[in-house]
């Protein structure tokens, strides 16, 4: 069984049909790359997923949730996790703050030992700091932790969402566009760096991306979506000879 399902998923905005019978799944530790020219709906379905938008049709399981009959507070607690398009920090706090937000997305507190200030809520925030002092230790952010995001380079802040993600204990990590603004080096550090948290946190990835060399390189599998639908999917070798690829990138011939 996979451990996410998409099933004809369908989103409308109005008279504006942004998802069209979406199908696709994906398997448990694997790199899916979901690409298509910008208004293709790829961050519709992650929003989708991670319960912003309402489906007008269609089903999401996910590791035999039923994504879709769940509250947005829980998606979380089932194990999936997501970075944004647009960055989505409180540049106020600190590095380690905001990557505590994330950890603190699946802390064991209920309302009363917080209010309390019980040993139960004493011993979650140990574990909160230490698991989001090792994640950003992991990802090279130890000596900027008690910095406050205001003024950190866009590829550090890129990392540090990154990081936000991880700390919530996802099965499934959604990235959004994570090198976009990225340069040439960067981009490709990135792409080595999925592959390694992959592998070291036994997790799965959906990933929207514009860089096709990251996706070509890291993907085991790639959805190519145009105007709500899906075109094509396959290996990165099988849909980047699919025609039906070609003239959505380059345009049909007349």
């Amino acid at each position: 069984m996979s451990l996410l399902e998409v099933q004809e998923v369908g989103v409308r905005f109005g008279g504006v049909l942004a998802l069209e019978s979406l199908s696709f799944s994906l398997e448990a530790e694997q790199i899916c790359a979901l690409i298509g020219p910008n208004g293709a709906g790829k961050t519709t379905l992650f929003n989708v997923i991670s319960r912003i938008y309402e489906p007008s049709q269609g089903q999401v399981h996910f590791d035999g949730h039923d994504l879709l009959a769940a509250p947005a507070h829980k998606i979380m607690d089932f194990g999936v996790a997501r970075t944004f398009q647009n960055l989505a920090l409180v540049p106020g706090l600190t590095v380690l703050q905001n990557v505590m937000i994330g950890a603190y997305g699946r802390s064991r507190g209920g309302i009363w030992t917080s209010t309390l200030r019980l040993p139960p809520v004493r011993a979650e925030e140990r574990r909160v700091t230490a698991r989001s002092l090792q994640i950003l230790d992991r990802l090279g952010l130890s000596e900027v932790a008690s910095r406050p995001c205001t003024g950190l380079p866009y590829g550090t802040l890129k990392r540090i969402e990154f990081a936000r993600a991880l700390a919530s204990e996802p099965k499934l990590l959604m990235l959004d566009e994570p090198a976009s603004g990225l340069t040439h080096g960067e981009v490709e550090e990135l792409g080595l760096l999925i592959q390694q948290i992959r592998d070291e946190f036994s997790l799965t990835v959906l990933l929207v991306e514009h860089h096709m060399s990251m996706v070509m390189a890291i993907s085991q599998k790639v959805v190519v979506m145009d105007l709500g639908r899906k075109i094509s999917e396959g290996t990165p070798a099988e849909v980047a000879q699919d025609s039906r690829v070609i003239a959505a990138y380059l345009g049909a011939p007349a």
